[in-house]
């Protein structure tokens, strides 16, 4: 796991928190930030996970090249 996947677990994890504080508050601005956190750490553990599969796939031809 790298850091942007550990990034955007937590961002989302914010943005949940975020979010339901806003429902039980009854504040929709607090809400709507909750949403794009989520969506924001979303984007960003899908990038981690791209760099992850890059860094394996790199891996795995370095193996079949010696």
């Amino acid at each position: 796991m790298n850091k942007d996947q550990v990034k955007g677990v937590a961002e989302k994890a914010k943005g949940k928190i975020n979010e339901a504080a806003g429902k039980m508050t009854k504040n929709p601005a607090r809400e709507m930030k909750g949403d794009a956190q989520q969506a924001m750490g979303q984007a960003r553990k899908e990038m981690g996970d791209e760099r992850e599969q890059a860094k394996d796939l790199a891996k795995d031809r370095a193996k079949h090249t010696h």
